[in-house]
């Protein structure tokens, strides 16, 4: 596996994330978002489960561990993230969000001692330029839910960073099923605390549930654990910050909605910057 094939499941991993907001935002409006996150995850690890048990090598405490740190992250970037929007815009949080493509390459050089290149420098300052224009049209105006989606941006870093360096010393199976069993035992405590019943059949959730959890759960966390072995924690960041194009483009499509000037020279500058950042460093 190189570089570049990477690149493009990690890019078709971050399209259906992008493709999914739009299923969870109208999922959400019905039924209790700690609910949904415990339905979507139990059915994603009941899902993964057989196949970690039939294609992972032996688990050990270590995995157990790095896994379950793995999850604690990922449950927060979705926790913080769903309870910004209830305080602040949904452009703010996109913003602040993907602001962790600024943090993971920071992050890596203060404590893991990483070198950052000078094309990944030019390609972060156009990807976060990009972002501001795309999800903040070309503003960024403050309140108080944005705390919680800068948390959510330092969750993601994290889950990032630690994914990249644990899979290089474990079962990138296992630790994908280990994630996914902490956020679904994790949201399922969020749902409980909040008085809210888990196992309760909403039919009108079948197919998003499916679709997320097939898809934007069980192929896309295999996908961006097994694939972080071969590309470095600020490309692949530098990746995923385009989920809010591809969202914007399916929420056009279905939705009607429409970026606006802005929003196309933001998605364009996103494009760029993921661009930049897989070309060889001779080439830059």
């Amino acid at each position: 596996m190189n570089k570049y094939k990477a690149a493009m499941l990690l890019l078709t991993t971050t399209f259906f994330w992008g493709v999914t907001f739009t299923v969870v935002k109208q999922a959400v409006e019905s039924v209790d978002v700690f609910v949904f996150l415990a339905q979507r995850f139990i059915l994603a690890f009941v899902l993964i489960l057989p196949i970690g048990l039939y294609k992972g090598k032996k688990i050990d405490s270590a995995t157990v561990i790095r896994g379950s740190i793995m999850g604690i992250f990922l449950f927060g970037a979705y926790a913080f993230q769903t309870v910004a929007l209830l305080y602040t815009t949904a452009s703010n949080t996109g913003f602040l969000t993907g602001l962790n493509v600024v943090m993971v390459p920071i992050f890596a050089a203060l404590v893991l001692g990483y070198r950052v290149s000078t094309g990944v420098k030019f390609a972060v300052v156009l990807a976060v330029t990009g972002l501001l224009l795309l999800c903040g049209n070309g503003t960024l105006e403050l309140n108080r839910g944005d705390l919680m989606a800068a948390v959510c941006a330092v969750c993601v870093t994290l889950h990032l960073i630690c994914t990249g360096e644990f899979v290089r010393r474990s079962d990138f199976y296992w630790l994908t099923v280990i994630q996914l069993g902490v956020v679904a035992l994790l949201s399922y405590a969020g749902a409980i605390t909040r008085g809210k019943e888990v196992m309760v059949w909403y039919p009108h959730l079948v197919v998003p549930l499916l679709v997320c959890s097939v898809i934007a759960t069980v192929f896309a966390f295999l996908v961006q654990t097994s694939m972080q072995r071969y590309i470095s924690h600020t490309n692949t960041a530098l990746i995923f910050c385009t989920e809010p194009v591809f969202a914007a483009l399916y929420a056009r499509l279905v939705l009607n909605e429409r970026l606006g000037f802005y929003g196309y020279v933001g998605a364009l500058c996103i494009l760029g910057g993921m661009l930049i950042s897989i070309l060889p460093e001779k080439k830059r």
